[in-house]
């Protein structure tokens, strides 16, 4: 029954409240706000403030000479645009942006509370350290030098490696862009962000399957699929807004929807096809349905002639999948399956869907590419309504990600050989010996290669940064062990392993938290001194682009100057690399002003180097008229009907080719042969070579509609123009330019004057060539994706059957699989832990648990479990239970029992923090800096378990045990 909402206090009703005096009473927002601990000013502030958030009116914000300013919601990946009012330099109020494309009006919870974000009253509000275990004020001169200091003695003592400098996926793409840039000019690989545990082995597989690592079309593509096939994925609460495209295809073109989780979810409960598995089984999952598709002969055989490599290796694997096999492995019927296979090869074009419930396995790589093969077999890539979307977390989790805030790559992906290195320098102008020698002269054995320079060496994993600092040193591919943390813009709860994550925090010289927020950091470890906090604003207080899960980017416009003593995260870089001394150089080309590094040219600095995935044409001018004319795209297609932008496709999703004067419209849908390259069209990249075995690799007989290259053909560079003749449409400047680089081995990819691209282009050419999407990963631990069991499964006969891999030593660190499936943990922790998200938070959920309009929808910490595990464990719905997980870590939650989980199942957010293994920590806080509601995390209670590829780590299918408190 839907009830109109009032000003009044709505009352609500609670199981249990925040605090122990109201643990059994319902709350109502003010009980709440008392019992989180709020002060009475608090109190005072918060009505004055958030309780004037209401829906907008652009008639009553020119009557009160209010200022409306858009912006992007800094919650996941959507990109929902926000209007903020603004009065006198404060925000007054919002509404959701009506002519964004993406949202039309539209928010989640989050969205619509967002504002409280900026105003928040539990920011951190200047910076801070801990004294004798006191925290202390600072002002931001003293905290720059203690820390510069610190940091500079453990560098020449142990090396530039020793300091860890974790990014985030919360910044905009200017700042990820200089922080990475920052970590080179620091002289480290030990460089990483989120995206390594949400969707680095999607990146992985995606990448290594057809060429880009990303979403292949948009959430509003969505509206052309025949059918929907999501995976591993929640989009109801993690993406909320996006399920509305998901809808609006189910509701025009009678889309079946197809769920498959193992826990019955808000979006299971819109599926026309709910199928549940056991967790950890994927692959196999994937390959009962291809069993049939093949069986019966449904597979796209076009397609897969002319356009697919490797098919009939699947095939062989595949067959081994028959239904009695994939119903021992997963649990479900191969009758539903089949079901599943002829809905899918009778309604195409239709999209694949997955998140994190598919990337965070120790089999992660394999999953994804699973689900990349099932769309080749059918035929549904490079078509509107088809592709695989894939809905990154962050709000710009995809943008950090492309701009190289991770240990393997540099902007763009280009990797860390030393022509990638050689061509950011060109960019940076920078002397690459300077370059050098800010790196660690040591060498070791990396990817079978012996005297890897540090400079060429990936770097540990965020995944992995305790072991960083606790493995033995001799263990470990760098010079020294991680002794300086900086955790800028990330929530350390979000990380398995929480134990030992204590004891690495312990255990380093120093540790450094620079976030709006104080997060978990601040008060998960028992030090008393050598830990900072910094307050960086929020991305209302600054400006910039960010990227949305679908490859667009938005500009997103200062709401209000920077609250408090907070600074923004470009700026804190600057005052570091003051303090560092290479100011000079590394803002050679970026104008600052006082200490505030030009935005617009750190934009126009990436323009110029990243050409490998075309984030080369979206200039702020363009970016600032396509928000100022959101009106004018289509729904659908993203296409700009007429106006000032007419042509171009929302965002210039990448690639937008070229340099920003060639127009190039960006590309809504990857590998679209229909559409000329011009106008977005392209194969699938080359980037595997031309044969493989005496096979060819390259598309046979097929191109990019306009295309004077009726065929494959390989990556373009100048030698290939020669060859071509073509080479006579370049400008003596972009010839010089070419020369200057390699001369005729010079690649599109490494051309900064983008003359190769455009010549490809102006042929009807794609500059990345034209090839065959590879379906065997020859690179990979299984080049045919094969099911492995999780290293803690319970399902002891699987483990014989289908082992984990050897021990191995990669990603500079040694790392166990076999060591630890061969113990069998079953007996003593018998159940299946996963986790996953809420709609009322985000992400570690410290901004969001210390957001009261949030807070107060979701109280407590809780673990949902079957009825059938919860009479056998003798416990009732709201009780609190003991989770303890094998490897010693444990949490006090209260049970949730629900049919959502089947037996033999749990499951946990992972959005809480604050308690530590039944102690409640609030009191560790910066006073009046401690989030409304905190409760434990499920990663106290996770295990190890990391991908054999990427080091993507394992929360979805571990053991526990649960026991009444």
């Amino acid at each position: 029954m839907l009830r109109k909402k009032t000003n009044t206090v709505t009352k609500r009703a609670q199981r249990t409240g925040l605090m122990a005096d109201v643990a059994n009473s319902s709350v109502d927002r003010r009980a709440f706000l008392r019992g989180s601990g709020l002060a009475i000013g608090g109190l005072a502030a918060i009505s004055a403030t958030a309780g004037s958030v209401t829906q907008a009116s652009a008639q009553q914000a020119v009557n009160g000479a209010v200022e409306t300013v858009k912006s992007v919601c800094t919650h996941c990946s959507v990109g929902c645009t926000v209007v903020a009012e603004v009065s006198n330099g404060v925000w007054v109020g919002q509404e959701p942006g009506w002519d964004s494309p993406f949202n039309l009006g539209a928010h989640c919870a989050k969205g619509a509370a967002v504002r409280e974000h900026a105003h928040g009253e539990r920011r951190l509000k200047y910076p801070m350290k801990k004294e004798n275990g006191e925290w202390v004020r600072m002002s931001w001169e003293d905290a720059i030098n203690e820390i510069g200091d610190k940091m500079l003695s453990i560098r020449d003592e142990s090396g530039p490696d020793s300091v860890y400098w974790l990014g985030s996926a919360k910044s905009n793409n200017e700042q990820a862009y200089l922080y990475r840039k920052f970590a080179a000019y620091w002289g480290t690989n030990n460089v990483d962000h989120q995206a390594r545990i949400c969707h680095s082995t999607t990146v992985a597989g995606v990448a290594n399957t057809w060429g880009y690592g990303a979403m292949t079309n948009s959430y509003n593509d969505i509206h052309n699929s025949r059918a929907i096939f999501i995976i591993g994925g929640n989009p109801a609460e993690a993406h909320p807004v996006s399920l509305l495209h998901v809808l609006k295809a189910k509701e025009q073109n009678n889309a079946p929807l197809i769920v498959c989780d193992p826990r019955f979810t808000r979006t299971a409960a819109h599926a026309d096809e709910y199928v549940r598995f056991r967790p950890g089984s994927d692959v196999a999952l994937v390959w009962g349905i291809l069993w049939h598709i093949f069986e019966n002969g449904w597979e796209d055989k076009e397609f897969i002639r002319t356009r697919v490599w490797g098919m009939d290796q699947i095939k062989e694997e595949v067959a081994k999948w028959n239904p009695e096999e994939v119903e021992r492995v997963t649990g479900t019927p191969g009758s539903q399956l089949e079901r599943v296979a002829r809905t899918l090869a009778n309604n195409r074009p239709g999209t694949v869907i997955w998140c994190m419930g598919g990337t965070q396995h120790t089999n992660g790589n394999n999953n994804t590419r699973a689900y990349c093969v099932l769309q080749l077999a059918l035929g549904n890539m490079g078509a509107a309504g088809g592709g695989t979307n894939i809905f990154r977390g962050h709000d710009n989790v995809q943008g950090a990600t492309d701009l190289g805030v991770l240990a393997d790559t540099l902007p763009g992906y280009y990797g860390l050989s030393a022509g990638s290195w050689a061509h950011w320098a060109r960019v940076w102008e920078e002397d690459l010996d300077w370059l050098k020698g800010r790196f660690s002269d040591a060498t070791f054995s990396d990817k079978g290669k012996d005297d890897v320079p540090m400079m060429n060496m990936t770097g540990i994993p965020v995944s992995r940064w305790i072991d960083g600092v606790l493995e033995d040193k001799e263990n470990i591919s760098q010079p020294d062990n991680t002794r300086a943390m900086v955790m800028w813009g990330h929530a350390p709860n979000s990380q398995t392993r929480m134990t030992e994550m204590k004891t690495a925090m312990e255990k380093l010289d120093m540790l450094v938290v620079v976030d709006p927020y104080p997060t978990v950091s601040a008060i998960m470890q028992d030090r008393t001194d050598g830990v900072y906090l910094l307050p960086a604003c929020t991305q209302f207080e600054t400006y910039g682009s960010v990227t949305a899960s679908n490859r667009s980017l938005q500009w997103r416009e200062k709401v209000v100057e920077p609250l408090f003593e907070s600074k923004p995260d470009h700026v804190i870089m600057k005052l570091f690399a003051d303090k560092f001394g290479f100011s000079d150089r590394i803002f050679r080309n970026i104008e600052v002003n006082g200490d505030e590094p030009l935005i617009e040219d750190i934009t126009r600095e990436f323009n110029r180097g990243m050409w490998t995935i075309g984030y080369t044409g979206q200039s702020p001018e363009r970016l600032r008229l396509h928000m100022a004319n959101q009106h004018t795209f289509d729904r659908t297609t993203l296409k700009a009907n007429g106006g000032p932008a007419d042509g171009d496709y929302y965002g210039l999703p990448w690639p937008s080719w070229g340099t920003p004067e060639l127009n190039h419209p960006g590309s809504p849908n990857l590998y679209d042969i229909s559409k000329p390259v011009a106008d977005g069209g392209m194969g699938f990249r080359a980037r595997f070579g031309v044969e493989r075995d005496g096979d060819n690799l390259l598309a046979e007989g097929v191109a990019p509609v306009g295309s004077e290259i009726q065929d494959g053909y390989p990556e373009f560079t100048m030698q290939m123009l020669m060859d071509l003749g073509w080479d006579g449409d370049l400008t003596d400047e972009e010839r010089a330019a070419i020369d200057a680089v390699a001369g005729p081995k010079t690649n599109w990819k490494t051309d900064l004057s983008g003359g190769i691209q455009r010549v490809a282009i102006k042929h009807g050419c794609a500059p990345y060539g034209n090839a065959k999407a590879r379906a065997v990963v020859w690179t990979f631990p299984d080049p045919v994706p094969l099911h492995r069991e999780p290293l803690y499964s319970n399902r002891r006969d699987l483990v014989a059957d289908y082992p984990t891999y050897e021990d191995k030593k990669f990603w500079r660190l040694p790392t166990m699989y076999k060591s630890i499936q061969e113990k069998d943990f079953s007996q003593d922790f018998p159940i299946i832990l996963t986790s996953g998200r809420l709609v009322e938070y985000e992400g570690g959920g410290d901004e969001t648990r210390s957001n009261p309009w949030l807070a107060e929808l979701q109280q407590d910490m809780f673990i949902e479990v079957n009825p059938r595990d919860a009479n056998n464990l003798g416990v009732r719905d709201g009780a609190m239970v003991w989770v303890e997980g094998p490897e010693g870590g444990k949490v006090k939650v209260m049970a949730m029992v629900t049919e959502r989980v089947a037996p033999g199942v749990a499951f946990m957010p992972f959005h809480f923090g604050g308690h530590w293994q039944g102690e409640d920590r609030r009191s560790y806080y910066p006073e009046g800096a401690d989030p409304y509601v905190l409760g434990e995390s499920t990663n106290t209670a996770q295990t190890y378990g990391y991908d054999s590829v990427t080091q993507m780590q394992e929360t979805k299918a571990t053991l526990c045990k649960i026991v009444a408190a």
